[in-house]
C-alpha cells in the first residue's frame, strides 16, 4: 500500500476510534483527552501499531494550528457578561498567577532533577499555565454546571495565560542557549505579546463581527469566513510579536458577541472544528512520546505534578485572587483545583528542542507526564470536586432542541421542541397554560402522529410540543415545562419559597422576625444579597442569614432580580 493511502487509512481509523472511545469518558468517567492520548501512545513507536513519529518541528506547527482553532470556539462561545464576574480575577492569575506557579515549580523541579536555577524555571514555566482545550472540554464534557463567578473565572483565565507562559519560556530558553536580551528588551516583549494581543484581537475581532453580520452568504460560507479571519488575526499578531494565541480568543470574542443569524452557521461548524483540533492534537502528541523515555522520569516527575497540584496551584491562586476579589473559601478550593493542564505545555516543551537547549528529552517528557497526572488527577475528580465545594448549580431546564427559522437578522424566532414531563400539566387545556405572550405552539405530536393544537387541546404527559418564540421567552417556557424531578432538584437548591429582588428588607425582618443592622432598613432584598456577597452577585450565592439561607435565583444582567429561601 502506498503512503497516501496508508496515511489516509490511519488517519481516519485513529480519529474513527477516538471518537467511538469516547464513550469511556461518559460511561467509565476517564477524561476524554486523556483518551485521546493514550490512544496516541497505543499508535507510536512502542505501541501496538508502531508508528515511527519524531518530527518536533511539525508537532509544533500541528500544536498551534490546532490550539488556534480551539481558542477562536473558545472565544465564540464565552458570553461578555461573564467578564463582569470573571475578567479580573482571570487576568490576575494568567499574569501573577502563572509566575507564582512557575516559580515554585521551577525551584523544586530544580532540586529533584538536580538542575540549575534556569533548568528547574524552564521545567515550571513550561507547566505553568492551565490548558484551553483541557479547561473547555472538561467544562462542556462532563455535565458540570458550575456557578458564573468561577466557571468565567476558569474560562478567561484558560483563554488569556498563554503569553505570560510563552513569555517564561522564551526567556528561559534564551538565557540557557546565551541570546538573551537586555532587561529593557525583554519587558518589551512582554508588554508586546500582552499588549499587541489585546489590540489586534478586539480591533479586528469587532470589525470580524460586523462584516460577518453584514454579509450575506451561503449558510456554509459564514464558518470558514470566521475561521479565515481568525487566522489572519493569529499571524498578524504573531508576525508583530504579539500573543496570537490571546488575539484569535479575543477575535473569537468579539464575533460570538455580535447578535445576527450567522452566528447559526458558525458555532455548530466550529464546536465539530474544535473537536477535531483536540482529538488530532493529542493523537499527534501521543504519537511524538516515547513511553520507555517518560519512565526514565517517571518518578520524579510524579513529585514535580503532585507539588503543581497541591502546593503550588492552590499557593497561586491564594496570593492572586483571594486578598484581591470577594470569592469564598470553597470556590478558591475548586479554583485551585481545576488548574488543568493540556496541550499548551507539552508545546511549549518543544520549545527547547527546536531552540537547542541541552537535555531537552527531559524537559518534554516531564511535561506529558504532569499533563497525564493532571487530566488523570484534576481532571477525573472534577465533578467530585464541585459537589464536595458546593460551586455546582442544579442542571438547567432547556428544550429539548431548538433551532432558528432564520426570518429576522436579528433576534430571531426560533423553534423550541419540549417533551411535557410536568405532571402538573396532565389534562390541562392549552388555553390556560401561562404561555409568553410573543410565543405560540405551532404543533404537538402525540404516539408519533401530529395534532393541530387549539385552545381546547389537552396536554398529556409524552407530549412533544414546538413552540415558536424568541431567546427571551426561554426563562418562562423551560419553567413551564419543567419536570418533577428537575423542579425538586431545584427547589432542594434555591429553596421552596422565592422573593422578588425589589422586596423591602424592613418588610422581610417583620415577617420572619430577623434583626436587621443600622443601615439595612430601607435596603431591597437584592441590595441586601449584592452587599453580603461583596458585589458582583451570581446565581447560586446564598448569604447565611439568622440561620436562613437566602439564595440567588435568578439575575438580570448585575441585578438581582429573585432570591430563593432554604431553611438548611
Amino acid at each position: 500500500m502506498d503512503s497516501i493511502n496508508t496515511l489516509f487509512l490511519l488517519s481516519g481509523f485513529l480519529l474513527a476510534l477516538s471518537i467511538l472511545a469516547s464513550r469511556l469518558s461518559s460511561m467509565a468517567g476517564v477524561p476524554l483527552l486523556l483518551i485521546f492520548l493514550g490512544l496516541g501512545m497505543l499508535a507510536g513507536e512502542e505501541g501496538l501499531l508502531g508508528i515511527q513519529f519524531d518530527d518536533y518541528s511539525l508537532a509544533f506547527l500541528i500544536g498551534h494550528l490546532a490550539l488556534a482553532m480551539i481558542l477562536l470556539d473558545g472565544g465564540l462561545r464565552t458570553r461578555l457578561k461573564t467578564f463582569r464576574v470573571g475578567f479580573r480575577p482571570a487576568l490576575s492569575l494568567a499574569t501573577l498567577g502563572v509566575f507564582i506557579t512557575s516559580g515554585l515549580v521551577g525551584v523544586f523541579a530544580m532540586w529533584v532533577f538536580e538542575l540549575s536555577l534556569v533548568q528547574g524555571l524552564l521545567v515550571g514555566a513550561i507547566v505553568g499555565s492551565t490548558d484551553a482545550a483541557a479547561v473547555f472540554s472538561m467544562l462542556s464534557g462532563r455535565g458540570v454546571n458550575l456557578n458564573e463567578r468561577v466557571g468565567a473565572t476558569l474560562e478567561i483565565e484558560s483563554g488569556t495565560n498563554d503569553p505570560m507562559a510563552i513569555f517564561l519560556t522564551l526567556v528561559l530558553v534564551e538565557m540557557l542557549v546565551g541570546d538573551i536580551g537586555g532587561v529593557g528588551e525583554t519587558l518589551l516583549f512582554l508588554v508586546q505579546q500582552f499588549g499587541l494581543g489585546i489590540v489586534i484581537g478586539l480591533g479586528i475581532g469587532w470589525l470580524s463581527a460586523r462584516l460577518l453580520s453584514w454579509l450575506d452568504l451561503a449558510p456554509g460560507l459564514y464558518a470558514l469566513l470566521a475561521l479565515g479571519l481568525g487566522f489572519c488575526v493569529f499571524g498578524l499578531t504573531s508576525a508583530l510579536g504579539g500573543s496570537g494565541f490571546l488575539a484569535i480568543y479575543l477575535a473569537g470574542l468579539m464575533i460570538g458577541n455580535r447578535p445576527g443569524r450567522h452566528l447559526n452557521f458558525i458555532l455548530p461548524v466550529h464546536d465539530g472544528l474544535a473537536w477535531l483540533s483536540q482529538i488530532g492534537l493529542f493523537l499527534v502528541l501521543g504519537l511524538l512520546v516515547t513511553p520507555s523515555e517518560m519512565l526514565d522520569y517517571a518518578l520524579p516527575a510524579l513529585l514535580v505534578a503532585l507539588v503543581l497540584i497541591l502546593v503550588a496551584r492552590p499557593l497561586a491562586v491564594l496570593v492572586a485572587v483571594k486578598p484581591f476579589f470577594k470569592f469564598r473559601w470553597r470556590e478558591i478550593g475548586f479554583i485551585a483545583w481545576v488548574g488543568l493542564r493540556g496541550a499548551v505545555p507539552i508545546v511549549l516543551a518543544i520549545f527547547p528542542v527546536i531552540g537547542g537547549v541541552e537535555n531537552a528529552s527531559l524537559y518534554f517528557n516531564v511535561a506529558f507526564a504532569v499533563v497525564l497526572l493532571s487530566l488523570l488527577i484534576q481532571g477525573g475528580s472534577l465533578p467530585w470536586m464541585a459537589r464536595r465545594m458546593k460551586v455546582e448549580l442544579p442542571p438547567s431546564v432547556t428544550p429539548n432542541r431548538r433551532g432558528p427559522l432564520g426570518i429576522l437578522p436579528e433576534n430571531d424566532y426560533e423553534l423550541f421542541v419540549y417533551e411535557v414531563e410536568n405532571a402538573d400539566l396532565e389534562d390541562v387545556p392549552i388555553r390556560l397554560l401561562r404561555f409568553p405572550s410573543g410565543a405560540l405552539i405551532s404543533a404537538l405530536f402525540r404516539e408519533h402522529a401530529m395534532l393541530h393544537p387549539k385552545g381546547s387541546t389537552r396536554l398529556r404527559l409524552g407530549d412533544v410540543i414546538c413552540v415558536i418564540g424568541r431567546t427571551d421567552d426561554l426563562p418562562a417556557l423551560n419553567r413551564l415545562f419543567n419536570g418533577d424531578a428537575k423542579l425538586k432538584r431545584e427547589r432542594a437548591f434555591f429553596g421552596t419559597f422565592t422573593f422578588d429582588g425589589e422586596a423591602q428588607m424592613r418588610d422581610i425582618a417583620d415577617a420572619y422576625g430577623l434583626t436587621l443592622s443600622p443601615g439595612e432598613h430601607d435596603m431591597t432584598l437584592a441590595e441586601f444579597i449584592s452587599l453580603r456577597v461583596g458585589g458582583h452577585p451570581v446565581v447560586g450565592d446564598d448569604v447565611d442569614w439568622h440561620g436562613i439561607h437566602w439564595v440567588v435565583s435568578e439575575m438580570d444582567g448585575n441585578k438581582v432580580t429573585r432570591v430563593g429561601l432554604r431553611l438548611y
